[in-house]
């Protein structure tokens, strides 16, 4: 009996994994933002143009793949918010140098929450 009592606690253990993950992941982050416009292909694997497209480099540390064309993150968007305004863009890049609360907007993303004149924004941000 102790043996299905096991198998039930792990089943119930690994069904709520995911939820519990799922809830993390969504949760926002209290970081700042930067710009980038840079041009070739993203961490995903498809061609970008941060001068020109609406995008955002996710932090090194949030990716799980050895290969990132094959990340989740790669499904996702990050939504920003700033001032009072709000963006989501899609993650199509990598940010190597980004600590885990700081993202890579292009230029345009940026540009739409804030002057780029300014370089750096605190702001609060969560994968979607």
């Amino acid at each position: 009996m102790s043996g299905w009592r096991n198998a039930a606690a792990v089943a119930a253990c690994a069904a709520a994994f995911p939820i519990a993950m799922a809830g993390s992941a969504q949760a926002a982050t209290n970081g700042s933002a930067t710009y980038y416009n840079d041009a070739g292909y993203g961490a995903c694997g498809q061609q970008i143009n941060a001068a020109t497209q609406m995008l955002v480099a996710a932090p090194a540390a949030l990716w799980t793949s050895p290969n990132p064309n094959n990340d989740p993150l790669c499904r996702k968007s990050i939504r920003v918010t700033y001032n009072g305004k709000t963006i989501t863009v899609p993650i199509k890049d990598k940010c190597p140098s980004c600590d885990s609360t700081k993202i890579d907007l292009s230029l345009p993303a940026f540009r739409s929450l804030a002057n780029p004149d300014l370089g750096i924004i605190r702001v609060t941000w969560s994968i979607v």
